[in-house]
């Protein structure tokens, strides 16, 4: 059974930084896909970016240039590299893998609020 717990997250202003770490267990960690997504009250979780195994990343169009994924697979964790935080960042923050599609069972997520 695939386990993600997140953390990193909390109060923050405006222009400032966080740095999201997210544990994977239950899965050989290095040949997965993994996502960092995000949910803000009343909205749809959207993804915001993504590392597949060789490294290659993408992100929404609202974070280019501000937030950067990286992995360690030793560690079997994912981070998220969160700059010049915006208010409209503000939301719960979720990691997952994806192997083939296949995802798995949400964690808890981490909250990240940002101040205007």
């Amino acid at each position: 059974q695939v386990q993600l717990v997140e953390s990193g997250g909390g109060l923050v202003q405006a222009g400032g930084s966080l740095r999201l770490s997210c544990v994977v267990s239950g899965t050989i960690f290095s040949i997965n896909v993994m996502e960092w997504y995000r949910q803000a009250p009343g909205k749809q979780r959207e993804l915001v970016a993504s590392i597949t195994s060789a490294g290659t990343t993408n992100y929404a169009d609202p974070v280019k240039g501000r937030f950067a994924i990286s992995r360690d697979n030793a560690k079997k964790t994912v981070y998220l590299q969160m700059n010049s935080l915006k208010p409209e960042d503000t939301a719960v923050y979720y990691c997952n893998r994806n192997l083939g599609g296949v995802r798995s069972a949400w964690g808890q997520g981490t909250q990240v609020t940002v101040s205007s």
